[in-house]
């Protein structure tokens, strides 16, 4: 059998997440169903992140084992391409399908994984399915303060929702910072790995200190907490999108 990667793009608003589920629909059970129907047999796809309920991505990534691409031209392999993303809703896009080596894992063999949280501050109904909206006033010094403060830290309990069956909360954050980009507010972060909900725990909480409610130094202390309920997950999953998954 030969293994193969999927490169996909995709806004979340529609769908319970990435990973298949069996009451509601996912963006795998989408590009599963497309990939049956073009090659007439059945797929089962291993998802490299999974992104929750209304979240987007601009890349992520599956891999399958199967012969029936073994004789495909890269020229022909993209005709595929075209013809699945015919058969897929207009919210999901295959950017590529590619040969891998047969233990590739697109889980197992990311070594990082980017994402960004957007912010609009002006009120604009195209960007409402895409990013957060919040008309309050923040500081950004006061933002990247806080942002800076994580690389201190490698055990980001706090930022971990109760519900999970992770139990190793170690992370290294290699990029964490807010800016602006085409009037949207960004903050961007980078690491070997998250925990569900990290990103959106980090933002909520930041937000307090981007506000004056909250100091530099009691967001440090919510860090070392290693206690979730301190931390402030609320922010909207429309503004949270999966940037790219290094290999």
């Amino acid at each position: 059998m030969l293994r193969y990667f999927i490169e996909v793009l995709y806004k979340g608003s529609q769908y319970a997440g990435f990973q298949i589920q069996q009451n509601a629909n996912s963006i795998q059970a989408e590009i599963e169903q497309a990939l049956s129907i073009f090659f007439k047999e059945k797929f089962s796809l291993t998802g490299s992140s999974r992104t929750d309920s209304g979240v987007h991505a601009f890349s992520n990534f599956f891999h399958f084992d199967s012969n029936c691409l073994a004789s495909y031209t890269p020229d022909r392999l993209a005709k595929v391409v075209y013809n699945l993303n015919a058969i897929l809703p207009d919210d999901i896009v295959i950017k590529k399908i590619f040969l891998v080596k047969s233990d590739a894992h697109c889980r197992f063999d990311a070594i990082g994984r980017e994402y960004k949280y957007f912010i609009y501050q002006l009120k604009d109904p195209f960007l409402a399915d895409r990013a957060f909206y919040y008309p309050y006033q923040l500081d950004i010094q006061l933002l990247n303060e806080a942002a800076s403060a994580l690389f201190s830290y490698r055990d980001f309990t706090t930022f971990s929702k109760r519900n999970t069956q992770v139990t190793n909360f170690e992370c290294s954050i290699v990029k964490s910072e807010w800016a602006f980009e085409d009037n949207l507010l960004v903050y961007t972060v980078q690491a070997n790995r998250f925990l569900r909900g990290m990103v959106k725990g980090l933002v909520g909480t930041m937000l307090k200190v981007g506000t004056g409610k909250m100091a530099v130094s009691a967001f440090c202390a919510i860090v070392e907490s290693k206690d979730c309920s301190r931390a402030d997950f609320s922010v909207p999953s429309q503004g949270l999108c999966l940037m790219n998954v290094i290999y």
